[in-house]
């Protein structure tokens, strides 16, 4: 092809942690809401150096020679240029949270060190690491007798380089107490201000004393992130075994893979450094200097500080009830009458968690099938289904154990589900269940009827307020037939090979979604106009990639929202010119996912499923289509407006680059602002409506006979 017009999936996404840092410097953001960017960006970074470059380090060391498909980079070689982004990326890291810092400290909150603190503070500081922290510390000296510590993943840690008469030796202690992480000096906030010191820094400062008897010549926080890259498919595990207790074997696995990444709070020297990489058994490539706190999770303990300081967060925003939907009518009467559909966070998940709650109580529900990937601490949804169960009714719940970072909780709930006598699901050997699906089977009089519901986002009540998201929920049992199909194959351990309305991956949405791309061209072809658009987390499907720059050549205009990963380059001239790709990074996580075809929205699917090969082709996936036009239209408003946003709005470039472009005044647009907006005046409306309904009516004789004249009118 000639021209570069694709991108590495790792520097694609980094890319977008880079937009994530861009939000921690703007300054229109409320300055606790931008230090909280920050966090995000950092605990992003973790999972990062965990899962991708945890596998492509294991890939290094199975066969360096295997290259990715777009890129044609080996292991080695992206493991190479990560490395050297986030070292730039770090500095800054650092460079921003200095610049928040000295913000905060202009308005009385002051992240200190000990040379920042008076007399009377220093000798606080000093008593409580005498009282509240030596005593529970374990420092350890490195020697023949006493090996390298077990180092827990993403754990803080100081470590020094000690001189005694005879020897040089390392030091490492564990900074993790009995107590809080964050110290405040009570003694400033008489003055209406706050300070505080990180527990690791008072460590660090006192390290003479942790190892008393030895002189510190060098000193540093510590910490390091482990590889997570861990799964049943190469564990080399007799699948015979029962498949829960396998996946808790691996978690503890988990918990002490080998390092991936050293991150430092100050330099050290070449020989004591040398002396910590062959501990770790890790290159220099693979050591960061961090001058920024190592670990970021302080800043809640911040938040909750300051939680009455309202102009240092954005305002308070709470989901609001969906227009249409009656609060008080059976939501499964409703869904008969007309399809249903929620915009998560704008609107709230409390319909859809009616509905779980009608179906365990309701005579006619005969059996209530869900996937659940990810749901929350407290999940109203887990009550509902075991609430079915004590009714009667057949729950069968497929959890997805291999939902990465969360397969505790699911091994958890699939035992309290299965106590309760639910029909527990685990899904096919090597493909996880990522799709968002229910269906609630009825018996009224001799008619079986259904309700299916198909989302975007998990069945989480806490993400519901936080990420934006859909939900469909509808009544046609043609869809109900497909997503009976769906279960029935998990049932089995099968796959579904043929669909009549939704896509199912791996086997029916791949091809699909390929073969609605080749209408397109073809409209293009013949002189009319050819439209895709759609909006996911990440784009790294070759196939799909392909297909789309095949679209752009034949004609057809394609918009893409993507939040996260593409590894596609639009506005490349002569190959991708008819392609826009831009990426909303703002207060709430962009997570839905739509596909449309046709410049006038013939055709129209939500799905869980991004453009990437893992959900195409390599996990159980559900794409719906949406046949009600006013959902229809609510969807074509709702992407459009995205690509008109102007603020938060980041546009690639045929470089790959994302350029931020904000306009001011009365022509800006903050498309999640606006829908925010939009659900508050709804609800509003909707409100007045309900309550006008329900006043008394006083009809007189002539009150009467004017309603009478109106409805012959």
């Amino acid at each position: 092809m000639g021209k570069k017009v694709y991108d590495n999936r790792e520097l694609s996404w980094l890319k977008f942690n880079m937009r994530v840092m861009e939000e921690a410097q703007d300054t229109s953001v409320p300055l606790l809401e931008r230090l909280l960017f920050a966090s995000i960006y950092s605990s992003n970074l973790d999972e990062f150096f965990m899962v991708r470059v945890g596998s492509l380090y294991d890939a290094m060391l199975a066969n360096d020679n295997e290259r990715d498909g777009k890129t044609k980079m080996k292991p080695s070689e992206q493991l190479s240029a990560i490395y050297k982004r986030v070292a730039a990326m770090s500095s800054d890291l650092h460079k921003t949270i200095s610049k928040i810092d000295s913000d905060l400290e202009d308005l009385g909150v002051k992240r200190c060190s000990f040379k920042d603190l008076n007399k009377k503070e220093a000798e606080y500081v000093t008593a409580y690491f005498n009282y509240e922290i030596k005593p529970f510390l374990s420092p350890v000296v490195i020697d023949k007798r006493h090996p390298f510590p077990f180092l827990a993943n993403k754990a803080v840690y100081v470590v020094a380089k000690l001189a005694s008469k005879n020897s040089v030796k390392l030091g490492v202690v564990a900074t993790e107490t009995k107590n809080p992480r964050v110290l405040f000096l009570p003694a400033t906030e008489k003055n209406g201000k706050i300070k505080y010191m990180l527990h690791e820094e008072i460590i660090l400062h006192f390290a003479s004393e942790v190892w008393d008897g030895f002189k510190i010549t060098e000193k540093s926080v510590m910490r390091v992130t482990r590889n997570a890259d861990i799964n049943t498919e190469e564990a080399g595990y007799d699948f015979e075994l029962d498949y829960r207790s396998l996946m808790e074997e691996l978690i503890k696995k988990r918990k002490r893979l080998c390092p991936v990444r050293l991150e430092l709070s100050r330099e050290l020297s070449d020989l004591t450094l040398g002396e910590l990489t062959a501990r770790l058994e890790l290159s220099k490539k693979q050591v960061f200097t961090q001058k920024a706190p190592l670990d970021m999770s302080y800043v809640f303990s911040i938040f909750d500080k300051l939680s009455n300081r309202s102009e240092l967060f954005f305002p308070k925003r709470a989901p609001q009830d969906a227009y249409g939907i009656d609060t008080r009518a059976s939501m499964m009467a409703q869904i008969e009458k007309k399809d249903l559909f929620l915009s998560y966070p704008y609107e709230s998940i409390k319909p859809f968690i009616r509905l779980l709650e009608e179906a365990a109580t309701d005579d006619s529900v005969v059996s209530i099938k869900i996937t659940l990937y990810r749901v929350a601490k407290n999940s109203k949804v887990i009550e509902a289904l075991i609430k079915a169960c004590e009714n009667g009714k057949q729950v069968t719940a497929l959890l997805e154990l291999r939902a990465r970072f969360d397969e505790e909780n699911n091994i958890g709930w699939s035992k309290q589900l299965e106590d309760a006598g639910c029909q527990i699901l685990y899904g096919p050997e090597n493909l996880k269940v990522h799709s968002k699906l229910l269906l609630i089977t009825r018996k009224v009089k001799n008619e079986v009827r259904y309700i299916t519901q198909v989302g975007t986002g998990n069945y989480n009540e806490k993400t519901a307020a936080l990420y934006t998201d859909f939900c469909l929920m509808t009544a046609n049992q043609e869809i109900a037939l497909d997503a009976a199909d769906v279960f029935n194959a998990l049932s089995t351990g099968e796959l579904v090979k043929e669909t009549r309305h939704l896509l199912v991956a791996p086997l029916c949405m791949q091809n699909k979604l390929l073969d609605m791309m080749d209408e397109q061209i073809e409209i293009a072809k013949n002189g009319k106009e050819g439209y895709i658009g759609a909006k996911m987390n990440s784009l790294t499907d070759k196939v799909i990639i392909d297909k789309l720059i095949e679209c752009s050549q034949a004609g057809v205009k394609v918009e893409l929202v993507i939040r996260g990963i593409s590894c596609l380059i639009a506005g490349v001239p002569g190959v991708t010119d008819n392609i826009r790709i831009v990426s909303i990074v703002g207060r709430f996580l962009e997570h839905s996912r739509v596909y449309i075809f046709g410049k006038d929205y013939d055709k129209v699917y939500i799905s869980s499923a991004d453009f990437m090969t893992r959900n195409t082709t390599r996990r159980i996936e559900v794409a719906c289509p949406v046949y009600d036009a006013d959902i229809k239209k609510r969807i074509a408003d709702y992407f459009n407006t995205q690509l008109e946003d102007n603020v938060k709005v980041r546009e690639q470039n045929s470089d790959g680059k994302y350029i931020k472009m904000p306009v001011g005044g009365k022509d800006s647009l903050n498309s999640q602002e606006y829908f925010i907006t939009a659900a508050y005046e709804s609800a509003a409306r909707h409100k007045q409506e309900t309550e006008q309904l329900q006043k008394p009516q006083k009809k007189g004789f002539f009150a009467r006979l004017f309603s009478i004249f109106k409805k012959n009118k």
